[in-house]
């Protein structure tokens, strides 16, 4: 397996951009091919964000789903993007470098250009979601053409993963989660990364899953970006389950915590539903 960190090398500071915290790196997770034993295919590869209300990263949304995908015969790479101090845009920039990084490899990889999925939980849902809305917005656009020198499909994910993201910064909020993003410039920027608002006709396939009874980040944030996918005709599953805490994870024991509030069996099936949309739908 090809096992290594990988330092996003983004120059903050030309960019005018305040960036005071610890770089952001990705961790790939790659299965290699044996040529001389098989005959060589294309994976699908799933990015992973991890949540932590953009104060941490959780690290029971990182290895342990990237472990689930590679069992499934995807690869992996887990991003740990910049949290606060840092403010908005640069965890979406580095989610666009991640993704651009990874196509660029992809033939080194053996992965599918076509098959790329962008993953987030909790506030990484917020990351995820902020790429595969905002891919070809304003916000993106100079970085795009004038740093990574590429076109907006480039850093299109083909799918969407959100486990019980945070998406509205509207009366459903998690609150804190914004203003750490968004720090001096929240009343600036507030409303313009609520998601359910910059949902549109190109944003990508997405899974969706939630608990109705997380009591951190209300379903209502699920719900809020699937109606709005659902104006917008973009296809989606969503999976809502009567139980369950905030921050379950695949919600086994792997990835519980030592109170137990975080093992939650009827969640489970939720990977493999996820794997039968993939084979489904990308």
């Amino acid at each position: 397996m090809i096992h290594e960190n990988i330092k996003i090398d983004i120059d903050y500071e030309k960019l005018g951009i305040k960036h005071k915290g610890a770089d952001a790196v990705f961790t790939t997770y790659i299965k290699e091919m044996y040529p001389e034993y098989q005959n060589v295919f294309e994976r699908p590869l799933v990015i992973i964000c991890p949540g932590g209300g953009y104060e941490h990263h959780s690290p029971r949304e990182g290895e342990a789903v990237a472990l689930k995908m590679l069992d499934f015969g995807y690869n992996a790479v887990v991003l740990r993007y910049s949290l606060m101090p840092d403010e908005f845009p640069c965890a979406l920039y580095e989610a666009a470098y991640t993704i651009n990084y990874v196509r660029n490899h992809a033939k080194e990889w053996d992965i599918n250009p076509d098959k790329i999925i962008i993953a987030g939980f909790s506030a990484g849902g917020h990351v995820a979601a902020s790429l595969a809305t905002m891919y070809d917005q304003p916000e993106l656009a100079d970085f795009i053409q004038n740093v990574l020198h590429v076109s907006p499909k480039e850093v299109r994910p083909d799918g969407l993963l959100l486990g019980y993201p945070v998406i509205t910064s509207g009366p459903k909020a998690h609150r804190k989660s914004f203003e750490r993003l968004l720090g001096d410039r929240y009343d600036e920027l507030v409303k313009s990364v609520s998601l359910e608002e910059r949902v549109s006709s190109n944003t990508p396939k997405t899974f969706l899953w939630h608990t109705f009874s997380d009591g951190n980040v209300p379903v209502d944030n699920s719900l809020l970006f699937a109606e709005s996918l659902k104006k917008a005709e973009v296809p989606f599953e969503l999976h809502i389950f009567p139980n369950g805490n905030h921050g379950l994870g695949l919600g086994t024991k792997e990835t519980d915590t030592k109170d137990g509030k975080h093992f939650e069996p009827e969640v489970y099936v939720w990977t493999e539903l996820f794997k039968t949309w993939v084979e489904k739908n990308i």
